[in-house]
């Protein structure tokens, strides 16, 4: 086996582990026997468990931002921004449930863990991508006033907690689709409650 293939197994094997386990309840050993590696092998690639955790992070976090970014550069009016954001926001975590649900749990970690100091940049960068959402329309909001961190988290932790919810119902491998009318509502929702 090649080393390319190698990394990938375990950087598999730990994205497994970490969703049915958490970060904090699985061991360098699980990991590399669900791989199929040695633990020198492990140690190889990524120096420790954190340094699997950092590159998983690093694999797939990036990829999540720059496609909410996308969504919210390439729409006009706001109702739109909030629609698009949505709709990519769910389709990502629908397509990665094991690793929707890795960012979701370490973001909720003791904030002494590693898991905690891992995601620390990552959850940084993704509310500012949804603070900066409601920055961009102060002007047209009259009632904003300096609560744009307030929305950002009321309207994330809709986002999140739909997600789970819709995980929690359709628990088979074979998901329903979420679809548009469905995210339609969810944003139409939060914004009766920003204007009301």
């Amino acid at each position: 086996m090649n080393q390319k293939n190698n990394k990938e197994l375990i950087l598999q094997s730990a994205l497994e582990l970490f969703y049915e386990k958490g970060y904090e309840g699985v061991g360098v050993q699980e990991i590399a026997t669900r791989a199929g590696v040695t633990k020198p092998t492990l140690y190889y690639y990524f120096k420790s468990k954190y340094g699997l955790l950092e590159s998983l992070l690093e694999t797939k976090y990036p990829a999540i931002l720059d496609a909410l970014d996308e969504a919210e550069r390439t729409s006009d009016s706001f109702s739109d921004k909030l629609l698009k954001v949505a709709s990519e926001y769910i389709r990502v975590a629908l397509n990665d449930k094991q690793f929707f649900y890795i960012m979701l749990g370490l973001q909720y970690s003791p904030r002494q863990s590693e898991g905690h100091r891992a995601i620390e940049s990552y959850n940084h960068r993704m509310f500012d991508l949804f603070t900066q959402i409601f920055e961009k329309q102060n002007v047209y909001l009259g009632n904003m006033n300096g609560r744009q961190e307030q929305f950002a988290i009321g309207f994330m932790g809709i986002l999140n907690y739909y997600i789970l919810v819709y995980y929690e119902r359709n628990q088979d491998d074979n998901l329903p689709v979420v679809t548009d009318a469905e995210i339609f509502s969810l944003v139409h929702q939060f914004m009766h409650g920003i204007f009301s």
